[in-house]
């Protein structure tokens, strides 16, 4: 049997506007399950591999019923423990046209954001375990859970674990108590073998300036300064968004190896979108699916744009398609009706 995966991150509640309304423009509200690494979780679940999330949610009904939808997906939440502390929250205003989708955060004094490294299962986890997947959403939540981060992945290097990890930079969490980003990202970095980042990650960790540059020399830059900064760091990707609007998109995705390669791939035009939250989480699972199942670079890198491009025809967070549906896409036959 394969190695599971671990996914560690706070589990939220999405409330957002039904339809392209504003916030309260109408009284209700619609309610989804997210998280970025719990939206991997779900996601690599969906396509096969034995996942377990490691979190901690409130003891009400809240966090049950986020627990029970990532097991409803296969995700195995042993590991999810419940603690003292409210149900994290974050609104989506949607957009439209040219009128770009805003998120408001609301996580402050989280039940996950308390979490202590110590609470947390990691002998019984690790166990059998090959990858670890972190992101960058849960240092910004505050020095403890920067700690805590920084802790696991050390431990799960120590264990021989392999690491994955998304930088996905949320400079409203990060403002909202001074937090120092590079201090902390770059401990998360140090432990990584393949992270999903951009030039804009890479000016935040380690300053490079490469803005002036062409869209793919900007990507190679930055990920020879990481390959530099980062001795274990084997892969650096991450996917190009050109955005006509907020309903139409094309998508292409680039990678590159510490031994010098750089791959990239065709741009599919995305359009309309239905949802493009998590989009850069099926990315990732897509990618962690193709290293773990021997695909080649090339293969890998079209698998993970394959399932973020899927991603936006799939209303919520998670990315519900299947390892057969990805294939169809990035194959061929990717229209026909299935009879």
């Amino acid at each position: 049997m394969s190695k599971s995966i671990i996914c560690f991150g706070e589990l939220l509640l999405r409330l957002s506007a039904p339809g392209r309304q504003f916030l309260l423009q109408s009284p209700s509200l619609e309610v989804h399950i997210g998280g970025a690494e719990a939206n991997v979780a779900v996601s690599l679940a969906r396509l096969g591999h034995r996942v377990c999330m490691l979190s901690a949610v409130p003891d009400n009904p809240l966090g049950a019923a986020a627990v029970g939808e990532l097991r409803r997906h296969g995700v195995d939440t042993s590991g999810v423990i419940t603690a003292s502390g409210r149900m994290g929250l974050y609104f989506l205003v949607p957009g439209a046209i040219h009128r770009p989708s805003e998120v408001l955060y609301d996580r402050a004094d989280s039940a996950f954001s308390r979490l202590h490294v110590s609470q947390l299962a990691t002998t019984s986890a690790f166990a059998g375990a090959g990858w670890l997947h972190l992101s960058g959403v849960t240092p910004a939540l505050g020095k403890g859970a920067a700690e805590t981060a920084v802790e696991l992945a050390r431990a799960a290097r120590a264990a021989g674990l392999s690491i994955s990890f998304d930088g996905n930079f949320r400079a409203k969490l990060w403002q909202s108590w001074d937090g120092d980003a590079a201090f902390w990202l770059r401990q998360l970095i140090e432990q990584a073998d393949i992270i999903f980042a951009d030039h804009r990650d890479m000016e935040v960790v380690l300053g490079t300036d490469t803005e002036e540059a062409p869209a793919q020399e900007r990507f190679a830059l930055a990920a020879c300064a990481a390959f530099a900064a980062f001795p274990r760091l084997r892969r650096f990707c991450a996917t190009a968004r050109v955005q006509h609007n907020v309903d139409h998109h094309a998508l292409s995705a680039l990678m590159a190896t510490r031994e010098g390669s750089l791959h990239s791939t065709a741009s599919y035009e995305i359009t309309p979108i239905v949802d493009r939250i998590g989009a850069g989480d099926a990315f990732a699972a897509g990618v962690l699916h193709g290293l773990i199942h021997g695909m080649n670079d090339p293969d890998t890198l079209h698998f993970g744009l394959g399932a973020a491009c899927l991603k936006h025809s799939v209303p919520g967070d998670f990315n519900l398609v299947s390892e057969s549906d990805v294939a169809a896409f990035v194959g061929r036959g990717m229209y026909d009706v299935r009879r």
